[in-house]
């Protein structure tokens, strides 16, 4: 029996010092895997710095004839090519930037012109650091905090993790729960099969425009491009029962990437047709997609009014160089950043969107522009200006910091203020369309008062018909 227990005592005692070793093994392993996380980082952030200087030396040369313009063409041909794949330091392969992101996104925009074609990759590289540099310190604790967090309700600590991005394997779940918060009192079983069957029945007038925007969305994203993917049938499917569980809208273009960034989480479509009901009929405000648009064109004067309370220096800027912000952002509001944002942040946008409502989608218009205020006060002619604005958003990387200036440095931001200006300038535009109106019906009846003068020699359209018949 004494030997028994004796036995017992150093098997115990061996499997302590064996799991203290595993432990230890474990630890080192979280180490180096984060060190060499850095190390990559740093290479794409070195890279990047390299690209940069190349870009600006082509800026400064322009086109002018010069001894080293060739050596400058093949550099940035060379660097064009460099794939982080083929560079290994102590045997340890680095990553290379993939292709495509997890949501099938290129992560290197396509531009034909070389000075953006340079611009895309320093971006993907700033990407690549920051996702690295961030999967450690953030990504993995908040994949634990959605882990541990269980049924979901509505609480001031979702919404700060909402406000911080779900982890990509919660986002299906997550977007799930918040579509069904908002349509709950407008889902009925069997609605979505009904709607479908009725596409089938009888042709929707919209279906035409439908299928014409169906090859023009996201042309970036190997899901709506691949001939194979089964992706543009879902969203024809889910736009085409949109447009009849909602005649007085139809279809509008832009609800095609709603509902296809929708696809892209959800993958399943009935879920994402309830996320585009979600976000039309719950989440924007009457009229947003309406024929006039008349609530996204009264949000672009909400927005101007708090761009300027917000960010006045930017605004008179812009002023100075007769810079029409609405070109730009009329599009962030209609399709809430689809076009504008790497993927990353997009979704991120969207957690806090979902569940918080419009108010997000201002936020971040004003983090966006905060975000690059100082680059675009450098900018001194309105072409430089209107040039750079149409590519900037794509080069924000930083989603934590974004997030900081969105929820924080905009502070305080509240809904009454946003109810307020709402009403106001709806009030305002209704007055101007009205008078449009009038003026339009005294052209008409003016001109339909007025008899018909030909100039001399000239025939009517009649006349010249009845010469033809004799």
């Amino acid at each position: 029996m004494e030997a028994y227990r004796t036995q017992n005592h150093f098997l115990n005692s061996e499997i302590h010092q064996v799991t203290k070793i595993w432990r230890k093994v474990a630890e080192r392993e979280k180490a180096l895997l984060m060190k060499c996380a850095y190390l990559q980082a740093k290479n794409c952030q070195v890279e990047s710095k390299y690209l940069t200087g190349l870009r600006r030396l082509q800026e400064a040369m322009g086109n002018e004839a010069h001894e080293s313009s060739e050596l400058l063409r093949q550099l940035i041909e060379e660097a064009l090519q460099w794939e982080a794949s083929e560079a290994s330091a102590d045997g340890v392969e680095l990553s290379p930037i993939s292709e495509y992101d997890e949501y099938g996104f290129l992560t290197v925009p396509s531009y034909e012109v070389e000075d953006l074609q340079l611009l895309a990759k320093i971006q993907a590289l700033e990407v690549r650091s920051h996702h690295l540099l961030a999967h450690e310190a953030v990504e993995r604790p908040l994949r634990e905090r959605w882990a541990a967090l269980g049924e979901l309700t509505p609480s001031v600590e979702l919404k700060q993790l909402l406000r911080a991005g779900v982890s990509r394997e919660h986002r299906p779940r997550v977007w799930r729960w918040l579509t069904r918060l908002r349509v709950q009192h407008l889902q009925t079983p069997g609605r979505y099969q009904e709607l479908l069957g009725r596409s089938q029945a009888c042709r929707h007038p919209a279906a035409r425009q439908i299928e014409l925007d169906l090859n023009r969305t996201f042309p970036n994203n190997k899901h709506f491009t691949c001939p194979t993917s089964s992706f543009p049938d879902k969203l024809r499917r889910v736009l085409l029962a949109f447009s009849w569980q909602n005649p007085s809208i139809g279809y509008c273009q832009g609800l095609n990437r709603l509902a296809a960034i929708a696809l892209l989480v959800l993958d399943e479509e009935e879920s994402a047709f309830w996320c585009l009901v979600a976000i039309v009929e719950t989440i924007m405000p009457p009229d947003y997609y309406s024929k006039t648009l008349i609530a996204s064109q009264v949000d672009q004067r909400v927005l101007q009014d708090l761009l300027s309370e917000k960010l006045p220096k930017l605004m008179a800027h812009l002023g100075q160089h007769r810079v029409d912000l609405s070109f730009i952002t009329f599009n962030w509001f209609l399709v809430v950043f689809a076009d504008s944002l790497i993927s990353s942040i997009l979704l991120q946008v969207w957690d806090a969107f979902l569940y918080e409502g419009t108010k997000v989608v201002f936020r971040y218009a004003l983090a966006i522009f905060k975000y690059n205020e100082e680059e675009i006060l450098r900018l001194r002619d309105s072409l430089e200006i209107y040039q750079y604005l149409r590519f900037f958003t794509k080069t924000i990387c930083n989603s934590r910091k974004l997030m900081v200036i969105a929820f924080h440095d905009m502070n305080p931001f509240p809904m009454k203020q946003l109810r307020q200006l709402r009403a106001a300038y709806r009030e305002r535009l209704e007055a101007e369309l009205r008078e449009l109106e009038q003026f339009k019906a005294q052209y008409l009846e003016t001109r339909a008062s007025m008899a018909p003068v030909l100039p001399e020699g000239c025939t009517s359209e009649d006349e010249g018909e009845g010469e033809e018949e004799a």
